[in-house]
């Protein structure tokens, strides 16, 4: 069957259960491929002093703080359209991998810091985040709910976190805790959502759409339980 016979395919809730449990398998490498690929980018970086040269970017003002966070959202939009390509298997890796390399620019100043002032920060939010996301997934295989009604109230939420977000750009307020503690609540229940599509809504051939998806919420919600966890002081 050639790859665009394939695009027709079932959906994963209407696969035998071999084929779904063949799907999530691949699905879940591709998940965990883009994270170490972000690892391994985030170590390069600043391996070559990228960090601070990001640091330097993001503290030069108002204008930079929106094109870094310019870039991060209109990478998401850019990869998850590629991924969902019915055209192109390499498009799919390009959109996977290179999101992963735009994920560890933008998580690269907050490792960096962590990693001079509080490096048990990043290990402590790396435990965090995986209970976390082993937490939610239980939840979403267990219950065998199709948690996909959750996704306008998730979009919305998003949508008001970077307008909060922007807004303390511009008028000098931070988030805070509660802040940052709301957007670890709406991260969370992306991973729920995204999980959720990847047992019930993707096609049979989507599996490296369905791991950018998830791993994009992933990312998400490390980057803020690690400022969650900076917020309380050095050691």
């Amino acid at each position: 069957m050639s790859y665009l016979d394939a695009a027709s395919g079932a959906v994963v809730s209407h696969l035998s259960v071999d084929q779904r449990a063949g799907f999530i398998r691949r699905t879940y490498a591709h998940v965990a491929m883009a994270v170490a690929a972000t690892a391994a980018f985030v170590a390069l970086l600043i391996a070559v002093g990228a960090g601070p040269v990001l640091l330097s970017f993001i503290g030069g003002g108002m204008v930079n703080i929106l094109i870094f966070m310019g870039l991060f959202i209109g990478a998401g939009i850019l990869a998850d359209r590629w991924a969902r390509s019915e055209t192109s298997t390499t498009m799919h890796y390009f959109a996977l991998f290179g999101y992963a390399f735009v994920e560890a620019v933008v998580v690269t100043p907050a490792i960096f810091i962590a990693a001079a002032y509080k490096p048990a920060a990043i290990w402590d939010a790396l435990l965090i985040t995986s209970a976390m996301v082993a937490g939610l997934s239980w939840i979403a295989f267990t219950t065998k709910k199709d948690f996909s009604f959750m996704g306008p109230f998730l979009g919305m939420g998003m949508i008001i976190a970077f307008g909060v977000i922007i807004a303390g750009v511009i008028f000098g307020f931070n988030i805070g805790l509660f802040g940052t503690g709301a957007i670890i609540l709406l991260a969370a229940g992306c991973v729920l959502y995204n999980t959720s599509n990847i047992i019930h809504h993707y096609k049979e051939h989507q599996h490296v759409a369905g791991a950018l998806s998830l791993f994009a919420s992933i990312a998400l919600l490390f980057r803020f339980v690690l400022q969650f966890v900076m917020s309380f002081g050095e050691d």
